[in-house]
């Protein structure tokens, strides 16, 4: 017998709130149930489409009839305080980025999720990407080694972010390092499989206006570095990212904020030449992501250039290997224009963790604790800016218990 489809109410019927409904419709054992904002005007249109009933606020979703899971789509300075109140109500919540606007505030609602019969899933849609997921399945199985080095460059678009936007006031974001830094401290925990110790980093002010660049240099166990620079500085088509990670005697370079295209290469031996070219049989298990639906353009393509070099010893950080076999190694889930179908489909795919946790008691991918750390190397980042020195990342005590916090 199947489970029972579990009922979704949206708090915060702006674009966002839109697009995670256009996201999630239709995917097995969810249905629509209430949409909600504080302009009804602007719920109305929505609960029109999705035959949902339309409310004015959290409360009233909450005593909606049929409403199992509640998805805030609100400005980050609400989200504390609204996951919270759905806990204790027993609801499950997906809670857009960042849970909260402090890592006290985030704190408080991890322990509430742990109390909670409902589960909470935190919309760090990277952790969901099915080309993040193979690069990090490339490093559990040893094809590639654990990053010495993460880097991240985002030259992200100020143009539609106003000077009375919310984005630019930190009492509503929390700051650039919170508001969208957050996905990538948590990329860099997933991909380096460690939390920072410590951090030091820069903010720069535009001439007479807001602080639209940042940069924060994490250095987490081991001597492992991962640089972070975010500027909200240009306009739309001018927009670029890349993530670098160097893994010694390989590097993986990744494009844009919801990837689409990898390249790697390596240095290998005989028989990692061999595993290399095997993966395009594998792209299937490799790009597996549970919820998000392939569109049939994914493809991972490699060739391996032997003999490319001598069959000396290479030694670099004194690790010293035969590697004579250059690799060069594309995953590509359709290039730039399948950005926005990656981008609905690892919502969609977030959507799936909840639900599968919620049946079977497991803890979620992007959960509360990893929303929490997040934030705290976030604040962290964001003091060591205003403060001009390097700032200890405070640990996070993970807690027990069979939703206590993934592994992942």
């Amino acid at each position: 017998m199947s489970s029972p489809s579990l009922g979704l109410g949206l708090v915060g019927c702006g674009a966002f709130g839109a697009y995670v409904l256009d996201s999630v419709a239709g995917l097995p054992g969810l249905h629509i149930a209430a949409v909600a904002d504080a302009d009804p005007q602007r719920a109305q249109p929505l609960g029109d489409q999705y035959a949902a009933a339309v409310r004015d606020g959290l409360d009233a979703v909450l005593a909606t009839d049929r409403v199992d899971i509640v998805a805030l789509a609100t400005p980050p300075g609400t989200h504390a305080a609204m996951a919270t109140a759905a806990l204790r109500a027993g609801k499950h919540v997906f809670c857009e980025k960042p849970l909260a606007t402090t890592a006290e505030d985030a704190l408080r609602v991890r322990d509430e999720a742990v109390r909670s019969p409902g589960v909470l899933v935190v919309d760090h849609v990277l952790r969901y990407n099915p080309l993040l997921r193979a690069v990090q399945r490339l490093i559990e199985e040893g094809l590639l080694d654990a990053p010495r080095r993460f880097l991240f460059e985002n030259d992200a678009a100020d143009q539609d972010l106003g000077p009375g936007h919310w984005f630019w006031d930190p009492a509503h974001s929390g700051g650039i390092f919170v508001e969208h830094g957050v996905h990538f401290f948590d990329a860099a925990r997933a991909l380096l499989g460690s939390e920072p110790e410590s951090v030091r980093a820069t903010a720069v002010r535009r001439p007479d206006g807001p602080i639209d660049m940042v940069i924060a240099d994490a250095v987490h166990p081991g001597g492992v570095l991962a640089t972070h620079l975010h500027s909200f500085t240009h306009a739309h088509r001018c927009e670029r990212q890349l993530m670098r990670l160097d893994h010694g005697f390989a590097e993986t370079r990744i494009s844009g904020w919801i990837p689409t295209r990898a390249t790697i290469t390596a240095w290998t031996d005989e028989s990692g030449a061999a595993h290399w070219e095997r993966l395009s049989s594998r792209s299937g298990d490799l790009l597996n992501v549970p919820g998000f639906l392939p569109h049939g353009d994914e493809v991972i393509a490699v060739t391996v250039h032997r003999n490319a070099g001598d069959d000396q010893p290479a030694r670099g950080r004194g690790v010293e290997r035969v590697v004579p076999h250059r690799v060069e190694a594309v995953i590509d889930l359709g290039g730039e224009e399948r950005k926005p179908y990656v981008y609905a489909q690892s919502v969609r795919a977030a959507f799936a963790d909840l639900l599968r946790s919620a049946a079977d008691g497991s803890a979620p991918v992007a959960d509360a604790y990893a929303g929490l750390t997040a934030v705290a190397v976030a604040e962290a980042a964001t003091r060591a800016a205003d403060t001009g020195t390097e700032q200890q990342v405070t640990p996070v005590r993970r807690p027990t218990g069979p939703r206590a916090g993934s592994t992942a």
